[in-house]
């Protein structure tokens, strides 16, 4: 079986994680946000009385949380930069030069011995002055 040339080959290791898998890890990671919420409202209830300072820093960080979860729940699908590319291009071959006729080369060579043409300006003439 012959192989196309022009087909595309992906890598499977470069593939995003499926669209459950994304949901289903952004909604553990608000619900574990928003039970970290809950625990600082009821604490900051419990030691209002007792212990002012942490109460008000557990209120606060419940005040704040609701908001941090939104924004980490929508952050969506993104391209992780450190994954390989999903394409591969198809190896291409490297073009090789025409065949020569065996003997035969390039640029003429000219044969020892011989001299310039009659007709060439270099030529001796048979007139001397």
């Amino acid at each position: 079986m012959r192989k196309q040339s022009g087909a595309q080959v992906f890598r499977i290791t470069g593939a995003r994680q499926s669209l459950e898998d994304d949901v289903r890890g952004r909604q553990r990671r608000y619900v574990i946000s928003m039970s970290i919420r809950t625990l600082s409202v009821i604490a900051a209830a419990v030691l209002w009385n007792v212990e002012r300072h942490v109460a008000l820093v557990a209120l606060v960080l419940g005040i704040l949380l609701p908001y941090i979860s939104v924004v980490i729940a929508n952050a969506g699908r993104e391209n992780i930069p450190s994954l390989p590319s999903t394409f591969v291009p198809a190896p291409s071959r490297p073009m090789l030069p025409p065949p020569t006729a065996h003997g035969e080369s390039a640029e003429p060579v000219p044969e020892a011995g011989t001299g310039p043409a009659p007709g060439d300006p270099g030529a001796p003439s048979g007139h001397q002055n």
